[in-house]
């Protein structure tokens, strides 16, 4: 689950990679189609690659669990419908035995279904739920696939067809714990100073007992973790160094949780939305304790997405420099984050501004900030330097950043006139800067008295 994969991000400094891409990219430069240029579309199949199933116990039969399919098209130009999508299971054959929905039509056989996914979606969702139980007499180790096709009308051409063999799921039978967690509903428009409640159960659905269990948390810059509990250890959120302030925290409970049943944590877990919250997510996994290992870890991780009624004011500030021709001169813009929140892109790594600096006529960039490289398009003046900066993937309250450009005064233009400006970027939505006057300001090299 996504828990899992922040918190390695953030650990690892990967973000820095998803930062480069956007400096190479551009932020907010999307290629614009033409409308005469031919656009492509393609049909996806959404399948688990593995799945697992709890052997049967001796005389009955195994618990069923369920496989969620569907299908998905990239072009949101296009609309796409009569998704047909067909399962074959002969694969399973003395692995597992399925169960099939009303939207499936089997064979004869019952080893070959064409399910009906009814309009696809540009964003994948559940649209075709089986059920599967281990056979009767599989062993533990015992592994069969099932396979995938699917086509779909609309799209360039009038059909579209997934690719073949691009989707298969494994199915292995089974012996442990497994343990998951219920996906929470995300929540807006919380205004600071709230104090909300995690919900948090875990739920054994596997078929031995789990000998405790083992739980990481990660509670971005605008969360105050409130609940202390003496079984876990707690650090951040700014600990974290050059990475994303976050509160992480690690706990080990030696509850036990039996077959089918659930146990909520000694207290309720609560959180504070903080003064400077916006954009914030709360991520959480639980794991079997001991050398156990969870049957399932799709269901294993969560991540509550929680967006503050707050505003962040992201303002540049420019500069005058004056001097003669040959002269080399600093002539640097600042960027801050007047608050009252943070904004962090946790999700994607990129950064949460893009800032364009457009040279004063008459001058040459000799050195550039790290974080600043040539952005010059066939649309600029060529006269005129073009340079992009980033800022990392989040800025706290009051963040203060100076871009210290060293210009070359190749002629005198008196009042030459430089422009910044700042483009605020969130992974969900950049409406909030109320202050667009501030986003923009003037570097002025050799100003009138």
């Amino acid at each position: 689950m996504s828990s899992v994969s922040v918190g390695r991000v953030l650990r690892r400094g990967a973000c820095a990679g998803a930062v480069g891409a956007l400096v190479a990219a551009g932020l907010g430069s999307g290629v614009a189609l033409a409308d005469d240029q031919p656009q492509s579309d393609q049909l996806w199949i959404q399948a688990p690659y593995e799945q697992s199933v709890t052997v049967a116990p001796d005389g009955g039969a195994a618990q069923f669990r369920s496989l969620a399919l569907g299908l998905y098209h990239d072009n949101d130009n296009f609309t796409v419908t009569d998704g047909r999508l067909t399962v074959d299971v002969s694969g399973l054959a003395g692995v597992a035995d399925v169960s099939w929905p009303d939207n499936c039509t089997p064979n004869d056989a019952g080893t070959v279904a064409v399910c009906d996914t009814a309009d696809v979606p540009t964003r994948w969702s559940a649209q075709v739920q089986l059920k599967v139980q281990a056979a009767a007499g599989a062993v533990v180790g015992a592994q069969g696939a099932i396979e995938y096709s699917a086509e779909a009308t609309g799209g360039p051409d009038g059909t579209l067809v997934a690719p073949q063999d691009s989707a298969e799921t494994f199915v292995t039978v089974g012996s442990g714990p497994d343990l998951g967690i219920s996906a929470p509903q995300d929540t807006t428009d919380v205004a600071p100073g709230t104090s909300l409640t995690v919900p948090f159960s875990v739920t054994n659905t596997g078929n031995e007992t789990a000998h405790g269990f083992n739980v990481k948390m990660w509670a971005t810059y605008g969360l105050d973790v409130v609940t202390r509990y003496p079984q876990c250890t707690y650090s951040g959120p700014d600990d974290g160094g050059e990475y994303t302030p976050m509160t992480y925290v690690t706990c080990s409970f030696d509850t036990d949780i039996a077959p089918g049943a659930s146990v909520d944590l000694l207290e309720p877990l609560r959180l504070a939305v903080t003064d400077h919250a916006l954009y914030e997510r709360f991520d959480y996994e639980v794991q079997p304790g001991g050398d156990a290992t969870d049957l399932d870890g799709s269901d294993n991780g969560r991540s509550w997405h929680i967006t503050a009624d707050n505003t962040a004011d992201f303002a540049v500030r420019g500069t005058e420099v004056s001097g003669a021709a040959g002269d080399t001169v600093t002539a640097a813009f600042r960027f801050v984050n007047r608050g009252p929140a943070w904004v962090g892109n946790v999700s994607s790594g990129d950064p949460v501004a893009v800032i364009d600096y457009y040279l004063p006529e008459g001058t040459t960039a000799t050195s550039v900030p790290d974080t600043c490289r040539n952005a010059w398009t066939s649309g600029d003046d060529p006269a005129i330097g073009h340079y992009a900066c980033t800022l990392p993937l989040w800025a706290k309250p009051d963040l203060k950043v100076s871009f210290p450009f060293q210009l070359r005064i190749d002629r005198v233009v008196p009042d030459a006139t430089g422009r910044v400006v700042v483009h605020p970027h969130s992974d969900t939505s950049s409406t909030f800067d109320p202050n667009s006057k501030n986003n923009s300001a003037k570097v002025v090299v050799n100003p009138s008295a």
